[in-house]
């Protein structure tokens, strides 16, 4: 037929309510996307100039009673430049949550709700649970796989190089942007800012109560994220030599009448008879250390992935029910 009338099919323009959702946040999408892709492009120069620093500063020493960052010796500015770059990104995907949250609660949920636009949706065939639905479903969608993308190349990039230079695993930053749970921080603030857009129903109020809600959250797991796993502890010689890129969590003497006394670094760092001659010199009997090792990493990152999940979880539950309460 269009052979006939001499017209050309009409261009497929893409359509729904996912598409919707895409172009009417856009600038957010380009925003996003252009982090994305200046995190990868210096991951990928930081990938390029791993080797150097690691050959031009050299080893830890094993031997340190309690190691924490190390790599400290020889810097020069490629060293330099690794580091600062690779704690950059770093810092960027642990608190991206801020900004998904902001912007989930602003503009997601909240201007539309302010604007009145939520509800012309809802008189057009869109039922409010696929409206909300959709708008949680898609940045998610976007953010976990960027986000996962973002933590392989920084894994990578640090596995080339020295990745301690910015900080040992168990460093905040390090911690939430090396594994899995980065991915469940963004998607936590995802659902806390959709959460405030709803109850708020105000782009401004809302991007802060997100906001608000987004920090506190990250500062109570900072907080208690070595007490998600039941650290080791030791007493004896071994106390004082705790294994290579552990986190010392507590240290101290044990006196004559049993009371664990922390702080006291007497004595750390000896061996053999000098050992026995610095615990004669002092009112202690043994000494003990509480410590999380490097091989708790997992069990740290999936315990703190699922709290975080759970918070999500109860965010988006809770989104749905008052959207239901509100429209009944």
């Amino acid at each position: 037929m269009s052979t006939l009338t001499g017209r050309r099919p009409a261009p497929y323009r893409p359509s729904g309510l996912t598409w919707t959702v895409l172009r009417l946040h856009r600038t957010a999408l380009y925003v996003w996307g252009a982090a994305l892709l200046a995190a990868v492009a210096a991951l990928i120069w930081l990938l390029a100039v791993g080797p150097d620093a690691r050959a031009i500063v050299g080893g830890c020493d094993a031997s340190d009673p309690f190691p924490m960052d190390c790599g400290t010796a020889r810097w020069t500015t490629t060293a330099r430049t690794y580091a600062t770059g690779l704690a950059l990104v770093s810092a960027c995907v642990t608190f991206q949550m801020y900004a998904v949250a902001v912007w989930a609660g602003a503009a997601l949920t909240g201007r539309e709700l302010e604007s009145g636009t939520a509800r012309l949706a809802w008189t057009q065939s869109v039922t409010p649970a696929r409206w909300l639905a959709t708008r949680l479903a898609v940045p998610a969608v976007l953010l976990t796989a960027g986000t996962t993308l973002a933590v392989l190349l920084g894994n990578w990039t640090r596995r080339a190089g020295r990745g301690d230079l910015s900080g040992g695993w168990f460093n905040a930053n390090v911690f939430i942007s090396s594994g899995p749970v980065a991915v469940a921080y963004a998607l936590a603030g995802l659902a806390l800012g959709a959460l405030a857009g709803l109850v708020l129903r105000r782009a401004l109020p809302a991007a802060a109560a997100a906001l608000a809600a987004a920090v506190v959250l990250h500062e109570v797991l900072d907080g208690f994220r070595m007490s998600l796993w039941p650290a080791v502890t030791t007493t004896g010689r071994a106390a004082l030599h705790v294994p290579y890129g552990s986190m010392l969590l507590e240290h101290g003497s044990v006196t004559a009448d049993g009371e664990r006394v922390n702080t006291s670094l007497a004595c750390v760092g000896t061996d053999g008879s000098a050992l026995e001659a610095c615990i004669r010199r002092g009112p202690w009997t043994d000494f003990w250390s509480t410590y999380q090792p490097q091989s708790h990493y997992w069990p740290l990152q999936l315990v703190e992935s699922g709290l975080l999940l759970a918070v999500a979880g109860l965010a988006v539950a809770a989104a749905f029910a008052l959207l239901r309460r509100r429209l009944a």
